[in-house]
């Protein structure tokens, strides 16, 4: 049965959509294995009849109605105050940006697309190289999936049994890291290659300002993670406040909301969710069929006889989800490696809690890369540049994601100390 994983990953290669490849390979295995076709609708209706699961589509439209009321033209804003006249100014309110945003969207496409379309035209137009401008920008909206909320850390919580407030407590420090090994890159560029920032620092009352226009928006992640562990909330609620609070602040603070735009942002996040429930609804049967065959332990055997050392195994774990990463979307290779991994890193020891967010952070950095580097494409389409001509000026920035993924992966810690703190251990 391990053949089935060959045969899928075949209909990768050819295209095949990540749902409609999952679902035929389950077929194929179903009908081999002689298994009665009524579990494919017991299956799939399961892996999607999830209480939990609501949030998704619940923070997908939050986030759909924040990038359309106003919210990230302020981010942007309250980023080139506080950094805007350091070396390379721009460039760093570029990742400050994307990180801001991303304790609002909880999605890197969001990120790529919200800032992207605000900072890569004012970066050229300041004269810095397309390429640079383009690879940078996709490379911090990486950070989109790992800062709460983050739509990967609930999928991987409901599917593991996984504490959500846990796992968006252990995503805060490595998301933070990945913005701060960016900026760090960029001050250097900025410095080596003579870019300056704006004239002089922003004012304390232009700060004070600033702060006072993004407070609201900025306040949404603390509200959220608040109400977690005070226990005010529920994940699924926790969505339904989001929601309620994007409305609220577009609408009668920023008053840039209006009913057009609110239904447009429905629309298209019932598209967005829709696709991300199909995609979890045909890997559930196909995550029950490898369970079936009993393929988990079947890898993990395998792995084990490569080696048995705990470092050498996240070692394994990580090429091979950096290799599917590099052509399965983040959400489909969630649900498909975490059923096939996270038996063998609890083995090893691992914390459920800081696996999840190995993953996450792995899996995103794979929304860069090609052939697939989602985040690659919206912002080459932003900046008009080739897709071929971003590669050679991402690798700096992969190269510095990559090395946060071995400190998140080696130094637990790092994901676990908040959940920690905040448990009393």
């Amino acid at each position: 049965m391990i053949a089935l994983v060959v045969v899928l990953f075949i209909l990768f290669f050819l295209r095949i959509p990540i749902a409609y490849a999952l679902g035929i390979t389950s077929l194929l295995g179903l009908l081999l294995s002689g298994t009665d076709l009524v579990v494919i609708a017991q299956k799939s209706f399961s892996g999607i009849d999830s209480f939990t699961l609501i949030a998704v589509p619940l923070f997908v439209l939050a986030g759909e109605i924040m990038t359309v009321g106003g919210i990230s033209k302020r981010l942007v804003n309250f980023a080139e105050l506080l950094v805007g006249h350091l070396p390379a100014g721009l460039a760093l309110v570029a990742v400050l940006a994307c990180t801001f945003f991303s304790a609002i969207s909880g999605s890197a496409i969001a990120d790529a697309a919200a800032i992207g379309g605000i900072l890569i035209p004012a970066m050229i137009a300041q004269g810095y190289d397309k390429r640079f401008a383009s690879t940078l920008v996709a490379s911090a909206s990486t950070i989109g999936p790992v800062i709460p909320p983050s739509i990967p850390l609930i999928l991987y919580g409901v599917m593991a049994n996984v504490s959500i407030g846990d796992l968006f407590l252990g995503g805060v420090v490595p998301g933070i890291l990945m913005a701060l090994a960016l900026c760090v890159y960029v001050l250097f560029i900025g410095k080596k290659l003579g870019i300056k920032g704006r004239e002089k620092m922003a004012s304390p009352k232009e700060m004070m300002t600033g702060l006072k226009d993004a407070f609201l928006a900025l306040l949404l992640p603390i509200i959220i993670i608040g109400g977690f562990r005070t226990g005010v909330f529920t994940a699924t609620e926790s969505g339904v406040v989001a929601v309620i609070y994007a409305i609220v602040i577009g609408a009668f603070v920023y008053k840039e909301l209006n009913f057009k735009k609110i239904w447009d942002a429905v629309l298209e996040s019932a598209l967005t969710s829709a696709a991300i429930l199909f995609v979890i609804a045909n890997a559930t049967l196909f995550t029950w069929l490898l369970s079936y065959e009993d393929i988990p332990d079947q890898l993990g055997n395998l792995v084990k006889g490569i080696s048995d050392e705990p470092w050498v195994i996240l070692l394994l774990i990580n090429i091979i989800l950096l290799i599917a990463g590099t052509f399965i979307d983040t959400i489909s290779a969630l649900t498909i490696f975490t059923p096939l991994f996270l038996p063998l890193a609890l083995a090893i020891g691992v914390d459920p809690v800081h696996f999840g967010v190995i993953l996450t952070v792995n899996l995103t950095i794979g929304m860069i890369t090609p052939p697939l580097g989602v985040c690659l494409f919206v912002t080459s389409a932003i900046a008009k540049v080739n897709l071929a001509q971003m590669i050679r000026p991402l690798l700096p920035k992969l190269f510095i994601l990559l090395a946060v993924l071995g400190l998140v992966t080696y130094w637990p810690d790092i994901t676990l100390f908040l959940p920690h703190l905040l448990d009393g251990k």
